[in-house]
């Protein structure tokens, strides 16, 4: 027998076993397939989903003409600089989260910049060891760091629906703006 040398050649194909049809490419992409599929299923079971959502409405959503560099620089004592370099999409979703609600822990691939229009939004991170919120009211907006940091926003009223408008940076195009994360650990909840 030959060996294989190019597994997207169908001239190459080599029966494994006992020659019943199987050959090395199909053993190949079988393996591939319940890799991904294990994978899938792992992450889906570790996802933290959003829990009382009543919309997230995507508004916008648009390339840049020219390429694009946006830092975002905030003075909270560490002077933190957020840096996004050759930005792709952006896209402008409004969400309304109901009592008790939360966005699950997740991420963005960019930064976001967050607008609280009503109600309070409670924002926890995964990189602060005693999980201390941090509200933010009507009126008031954020950058959400993205870019890897795994957040959750819940809104802790016990009665009001809280909405938010976003807009997120550096979106691959088409892609997600959204990355469901599992739990960290570090918050009791």
């Amino acid at each position: 027998m030959n060996p294989i040398k190019n597994l997207t050649s169908l001239s190459n194909l080599v029966p494994i076993g006992n020659g019943r049809g199987k050959t090395t490419r199909m053993v190949v992409l079988t393996s591939v397939a319940v890799a991904g599929l294990v994978t899938a299923l792992v992450r889906t079971a570790m996802a933290t989903p959003p829990f009382n959502i009543v919309s997230a409405t995507v508004v916008a959503r648009a390339s840049f003409v020219e390429p694009t560099d946006i830092k975002f620089k905030i003075n909270n004592g560490t002077e933190e600089v957020i840096h996004a370099p050759n930005v792709q999409e952006t896209v402008m979703q409004q969400i309304i989260i109901g009592p008790g609600g939360s966005t699950g822990w997740h991420s963005h691939p960019g930064p976001a910049v967050v607008l609280i229009k009503s109600g309070a939004l409670t924002v926890y991170s995964s990189d602060d060891p005693t999980c201390t919120g941090r509200t933010y009211s009507a009126g008031e907006a954020f950058i959400e760091h993205g870019q890897g940091l795994v957040q959750l926003a819940g809104n802790l009223s016990p009665s009001q629906n809280v909405e938010v408008w976003v807009t997120y940076f550096d979106v691959p195009p088409g892609g997600p703006f959204r990355l469901d994360a599992a739990n960290p650990g570090n918050c009791g909840f």
